[in-house]
């Protein structure tokens, strides 16, 4: 199986999200915005970015398409009885 490209994207997307996830550019920064450090702020404009970025990421097919359960049509990741809208041969099995 193919891996399309626009997936691939997604394994650097997910490490700079795992990256940065803890604020270390804010270490050692005792500001105070709103009456909150800094660094609670970029936890919640983290999280937002996180939410946006997984919705794409699920409405992509992407993880779909990595465990075998959608694969694209291309010929070769069709389904059983070879209909590309079917589910993966060796896929939902008990």
């Amino acid at each position: 199986m193919r891996r399309p490209r626009r997936d691939i994207v997604w394994i650097p997307t997910f490490a700079l999200l795992v990256a940065f996830a803890v604020p270390w550019p804010l270490w050692g920064v005792d500001r105070v915005v709103a009456g909150l450090p800094v660094w609670i702020w970029w936890h919640v404009a983290w999280l937002g970015l996180c939410a946006v970025l997984f919705s794409r990421f699920a409405r992509s097919g992407a993880w779909e398409r990595g465990m075998g359960l959608r694969p694209e049509a291309n010929g070769e990741d069709r389904g059983a009885g070879g209909d590309a809208r079917g589910p993966a041969a060796g896929g939902d099995r008990p």
